[in-house]
């Protein structure tokens, strides 16, 4: 009974999680530009979304920022959470706190303090600009990420190591990395997702010139959805799922090693 009980909360938590997104999917394929009756199966609003070139454009900008940003703030935070864990330095739990105090400051207000900054140092806002904003909002998620998973060490294997010799770069490339990798999939897809997806501070933090994906369908939802933007969600969700799968397979594969 009360697994019964439990497999029923969890359906109706699933169900109004995953719900709308199925709808969005369906009505990707209805033939019909306004209404939002059924009026039959079509691919046309998927062929005017890719024919579609200043959307395919913003498309495109989203993709190189957020594979840019997720690589740039993997790496760096990937070296940070190493630096936290292996090293003892002054200021270091301090510098630890600014971590979280980081990823709980609101958007709106990291987005005018990065605008704010670029205007000060006299960077023109661009493309440059939001690469800058989006390594900075997602080098926190990293470095928290990998950092719990290093905790967990054994600090008897970076003993060992070093006893048989190992410097401080074989002792990263051999044998932190590969028990990191888990969480530095992890932390690059969480990067990604953020980057991908994130208004306020692309709103703050980008130029006329240089157009993304959420802030395009931004614009564009004001008028009105469009067929065009359910098919595009649609796209970003099987991306999303796929990039998901992989990882999940590539940290199964690392953990179970």
């Amino acid at each position: 009974m009360r697994k019964s009980l439990r497999f029923i909360y969890l359906s109706f938590v699933y169900l109004f999680l995953y719900a709308p997104i199925l709808v969005l999917v369906i009505y990707s394929f209805n033939n019909t530009k306004y209404s939002t009756n059924w009026q039959g199966f079509t691919f046309k609003w998927y062929n005017e979304l890719f024919t579609d070139g200043p959307l395919m454009e913003a498309f495109f900008n989203s993709l190189i920022i957020a594979f840019s940003a997720s690589i740039v703030a993997t790496i760096l935070g990937t070296l940070a959470a190493v630096a936290f864990y292996r090293y003892k330095f002054w200021g270091r739990q301090v510098m630890y706190s600014f971590i979280y105090m980081l990823m709980m400051s609101p958007d709106i207000v990291m987005g005018i303090s990065l605008l704010m900054f670029f205007v000060m140092i006299g960077l023109k806002t661009g493309a440059f600009t939001l690469l800058l904003a989006h390594i900075t909002f997602c080098l926190p998620f990293v470095v928290v990420t990998v950092y719990a998973r290093i905790s967990g060490f054994d600090r008897n294997v970076i003993d060992v190591a070093k006893d048989l010799g190992a410097n401080e770069l074989q002792m990263f490339l051999h044998i932190m990395m590969p028990m990191l990798m888990p969480a530095i999939v992890a932390g690059w897809l969480l990067s990604f997702t953020l980057s991908l997806d994130d208004v306020i501070v692309s709103f703050f933090t980008t130029g006329p010139a240089f157009e993304i994906l959420p802030l395009k369908i931004y614009s564009m939802v004001r008028l009105g959805i469009k067929p065009e933007i359910n098919a595009l969600s649609a796209v970003m969700f099987l991306l999303s799922l796929v990039t998901v799968t992989v990882a999940h397979f590539i940290t199964k594969e690392e953990t179970n090693r």
